[in-house]
C-alpha cells in the first residue's frame, strides 16, 4: 500500500509538472504564431520571431512544434488563422483586468472569457472601459546574468529607453512602445542576450486588497485566465497586502 500511495504522489505531481510544461508550449506556440503572422516566417529577418522561439526552445518545446507555429502564423497549415484580440473585464471589488489572446476561434474564445469572469463573481467589458486604466510600454527582459545594474541601465538609456527596473533574478527595460523594436535590436548588438522582447499594460494606479477573502477571489480568477488555453497575457491592477499575503496559502 505505501508504494501504491508512493506512485499515486509521482503521477500527480508529474500531471502537475506535465500541465505546467503543456500551458508553457501553448504560449509559446501563440506568440510564435504572431511574430511569425506579423513579420515574416524567417527569424533571421524577424526578431520577434527569434525571440520567441529561443524562449520556446528555454522551456524545451520540441522542433516540430516551433514549425508547426510558424506556418500557422505564415497561413501556411490551411483552414488556420490566428487572431489576436484583448477582452477587458471586472473582477472582485472591481478589479482591472486586461487578457490577451491569441486565437483561431474569437466566438469560443469570447464565450469562455465571459463564463470565466461570471463563474468568479466577475463581469466583461466593453472596450475601452478597462483599457485606458493602464499605459501600453514595450518591455525587454534580460537575465541578471547579463550585466550588473548600473552595465544595463546605461546601455538601455543610450538605446533610447525610459526605465529599467532591475532584481536579483532579471533586468527589465521599459520603452515606448514603437520603439521596442528598435532598442532590442540595439541591444542585441552590444551583445547583450534578450530573454524575452514584448508589449505590456502597466496600470496607472494600484489598488491594493486588504481582505483575505476578496484576495483570494482575485487570485482565483487571474490564475484561472492566465492559464486559459488561448492566453497571452493578463494585466491587471491588483496589489495584496503583507499582512494579508501572509495569511493565503499557495
Amino acid at each position: 500500500m505505501a508504494g501504491h500511495n508512493k506512485w499515486s504522489k509521482v503521477k500527480h505531481i508529474k500531471a502537475r509538472v506535465d500541465a505546467i510544461k503543456g500551458r508553457a508550449f501553448s504560449k509559446c506556440a501563440h506568440e510564435i504564431a504572431i511574430a511569425a503572422r506579423t513579420g515574416g516566417g524567417d527569424p533571421m529577418l524577424n526578431a520577434r520571431l527569434r525571440t520567441a522561439i529561443d524562449n520556446a526552445k528555454a522551456v524545451s518545446m520540441p522542433r516540430e512544434n516551433i514549425d508547426r507555429a510558424i506556418k500557422k502564423g505564415t497561413g501556411e497549415l490551411s483552414g488556420v488563422t490566428i487572431h489576436e484580440v484583448t477582452y477587458e473585464g471586472y473582477g472582485p471589488s472591481g478589479i482591472a483586468f486586461l487578457i490577451e489572446i491569441a486565437t483561431d476561434n474569437l466566438n469560443r474564445s469570447a464565450q469562455d472569457i465571459r463564463t470565466i469572469f461570471s463563474k468568479n463573481s466577475g463581469a466583461t467589458a466593453t472596450p475601452g472601459a478597462v483599457a485606458y486604466q493602464f499605459d501600453r510600454k514595450g518591455e525587454i527582459i534580460l537575465r541578471a546574468s547579463a550585466g550588473s545594474e548600473e552595465s544595463i541601465l546605461e546601455a538601455a538609456i543610450l538605446a533610447g529607453a525610459d526605465d529599467v527596473q532591475s532584481d536579483e533574478d532579471e533586468h527589465t527595460i521599459l520603452t515606448q512602445p514603437n520603439l521596442l523594436g528598435n532598442i532590442a535590436q540595439e541591444l542585441r548588438a552590444q551583445g547583450l542576450p534578450i530573454q524575452s522582447e514584448k508589449f505590456t499594460s502597466l496600470p496607472q494606479t494600484t489598488v491594493t486588497i486588504d481582505d483575505v477573502d476578496i484576495a483570494r477571489q482575485v487570485l482565483k480568477l487571474y490564475d484561472i485566465l492566465d492559464t486559459y488555453d488561448d492566453t497571452l497575457n493578463v494585466f491587471t491592477n491588483f496589489a495584496v497586502s503583507d499582512a494579508i499575503l501572509g495569511e493565503l496559502d499557495f
